[in-house]
């Protein structure tokens, strides 16, 4: 594991945390620093990759890299936000809760396709808490002038943080794990009042993003190219961002 772990710091890229705050029950937010972050090509809805396993010694390599949204960048200052919830207990979640201002971060990035598409005239975002800070970038990076309705949920209402710039622009519901039903009921009644040419963003919990992959295109036959869904955590698997 050593000889993996000097490899690994070699590769990735180094930066300093210069922040943490908690920001709701469940989750916390740093800030690091790097002239990577400066020169980096980024588009909204990258992930950052972290070696958690780096600075956590006694983690195995399935737990070793988790990747966290990236919710604000300052290129100019060479500094990004992540917002990470401990809900799950997980190894990520013991991870951020040890680390301090001044620890090393070592990341990659992880570009995927759950990035902003400004080519509808509306959209719908739904997610969970894994997902809110990655919804909050991609709202942020849309142009003003679109409609933009929301279903963001959590099991409670204490877990939700506002956005980088203190502003709450989504709906919130208390809701369980997997509220497939509910969230199709509310779909059906936001669905009317879509103008023009509609995105749907879906990420959080598998279960729900498979299920309302199907809804969309099943029951609505909507085109596949405007229904983008991300899954960030599965119950039965472990390492899901």
């Amino acid at each position: 594991m050593g000889i993996i772990k000097n490899i690994l710091k070699r590769v990735l890229k180094e930066s300093i945390i210069v922040e943490k705050q908690k920001i709701s029950e469940t989750a916390y937010k740093i800030r690091v620093k790097s002239e990577d972050i400066k020169n980096a090509e980024f588009v909204a809805g990258y992930f950052l990759r972290v070696g958690i396993g780096l600075t956590e010694e006694s983690l195995t390599m399935q737990d070793f890299v988790r990747s966290y949204s990236v919710w604000e960048i300052d290129q100019t200052n060479g500094t990004l936000d992540l917002a990470i919830a401990t809900h799950s207990n997980g190894s990520g979640a013991k991870w951020i809760e040890q680390r301090k201002v001044g620890d090393k971060v070592y990341f990659t990035w992880k570009k995927g396709n759950f990035i902003v598409d400004k080519s509808a005239d509306s959209y719908l975002m739904v997610g969970d808490l894994s997902a809110l800070s990655h919804l909050y970038m991609i709202r942020r990076n849309l142009p003003k002038d679109r409609q933009i309705e929301s279903i963001l949920y959590s099991q409670h209402k204490n877990e939700v943080y506002a956005d980088i710039d203190g502003t709450t622009p989504f709906e919130f519901y208390e809701l369980p794990q997997n509220p497939t039903e509910e969230i199709i009921n509310k779909i059906k009644e936001i669905i009317p009042k879509l103008k023009g040419k509609t995105i749907v963003y879906v990420g959080g919990d598998s279960r729900v993003c498979v299920a309302l992959n199907q809804f969309f295109r099943r029951e609505l036959n909507w085109d596949t190219k405007l229904i983008k869904t991300k899954p960030f955590w599965n119950p039965d698997k472990k390492g899901l961002e």
